[in-house]
């Protein structure tokens, strides 16, 4: 078995984004702004600026049939090789990872994977609460929730379903059971909850939270992203610091995480800022995704991905599989293009790669 994963700017992969559905029960406005609301916010957008997006309306996009979905043995096998090249965290996502029937049991099995020191999931949290326990039993220590608003109405219009208590549930039985630490990622879109980052900032503080504001990026399945929505990072941290005492955190043993960190000064909980449109940090990106159906992408922007599912199902042997694993790495690219006159938005949307 071969070493490492290392690219060809000297890189090396420790943390492997692991899809098990590409579908998911919101229809948030940053990905599958399939919703009325989501239309007449971007409509309202695009003609201010006097001209109108690409398509019409939203790129359809048909679910995978579960055959074409790598079976929980598969993702096991994927993630097991890769751990043995020298990945060692692993993060379940989706879609929404708990739509998938039986995602307790694959979360056993990637605990079980000697080699794996830390093992998360997102999840938007509204199955969290039924499914807690036996995720936690499963060996699952550390939970991320996407929640974008505080804000009954405004977290409906912007996930296209009314389910903020069910979210606020799942992160309080998260905390009770032990789940450590409890992340929150909100993205931050001008004009629809920027208006909430103080209010966000605050709940964390008070429940002990890890909150990250993350940008606006362009993954949604309307290309209708434009580069005014996006808060830059600097704004949203220079809001907060006037309104919170916060102290940075010490990264640097840590140059590849990928929010800037600040903890409440004198109180619980940190803030964290997620800023990869206006200030990119790829020169020390570490991370591969491997979707639901089976492909490896390089970078969350890849234009190309790499298929594994005709070596799993065609007889390749482990190692087979490795070399495979380390040439897609050799390639990954420099970084994305976001900002650049080349670049190409992926074809497809946050949901089906996998965060």
């Amino acid at each position: 078995m071969l070493s490492e994963l290392r690219d060809s700017h000297g890189r090396v992969m420790r943390d492997l984004r692991v899809s098990v559905t590409d579908r998911c029960n919101f229809r948030c406005l940053y990905c599958l702004p399939e919703t009325e609301e989501a239309a007449n916010f971007y409509r309202t957008r695009w003609e201010g600026l006097g001209k109108l997006p690409g398509p019409a309306g939203p790129i359809a996009y048909e679910w995978k049939p579960k055959v074409e979905l790598l079976t929980y043995e598969e993702i096991v096998r994927v993630s097991r090789i890769a751990v043995e090249l020298g990945v060692t965290k692993l993060r379940v996502t989706g879609g929404e990872p708990l739509l998938r029937q039986g995602v307790e049991k694959l979360v056993g099995s990637l605990a079980g994977l000697a080699g794996v020191e830390d093992l998360a999931m997102t999840t938007n949290g509204f199955l969290f609460a039924r499914k807690a326990e036996a995720l936690r039993a499963a060996g699952l220590r550390r939970v991320s929730f996407s929640m974008d608003s505080l804000d009954r109405e405004n977290f409906r219009r912007m996930t296209g379903r009314d389910g903020l208590a069910e979210v606020l549930e799942g992160i309080r039985i998260a905390q009770e059971m032990g789940f450590s630490p409890v992340k929150v990622n909100a993205v931050v879109i001008r004009g629809m909850n920027d208006h909430e980052l103080e209010t966000l900032a605050e709940f964390a503080m008070e429940r002990g939270l890890s909150l990250r504001f993350i940008e606006f990026m362009p993954l949604d399945s309307s290309r209708a992203w434009q580069r005014d929505l996006v808060v830059p990072g600097r704004e949203i941290l220079e809001r907060l610091k006037a309104r919170f005492g916060l102290e940075a955190v010490d990264q640097s043993g840590q140059p590849s995480e990928t929010a800037r960190r600040w903890r409440f000064a004198g109180g619980r909980g940190e803030i964290g800022v997620i800023a990869p449109v206006s200030e990119p940090f790829c020169g020390h990106c570490n991370r591969l995704r491997l979707t639901a159906d089976g492909k490896i992408r390089t970078c969350l922007f890849s234009i190309g991905e790499h298929d594994l599912r005709p070596l799993l199902r065609g007889g390749a042997t482990d190692d087979e599989l490795a070399w495979r694993l380390v040439e897609i790495v050799r390639g990954k690219e420099a970084g994305h293009r976001i900002g650049k006159p080349d670049f190409v938005q992926p074809a497809r949307t946050m949901s089906c790669i996998g965060g």
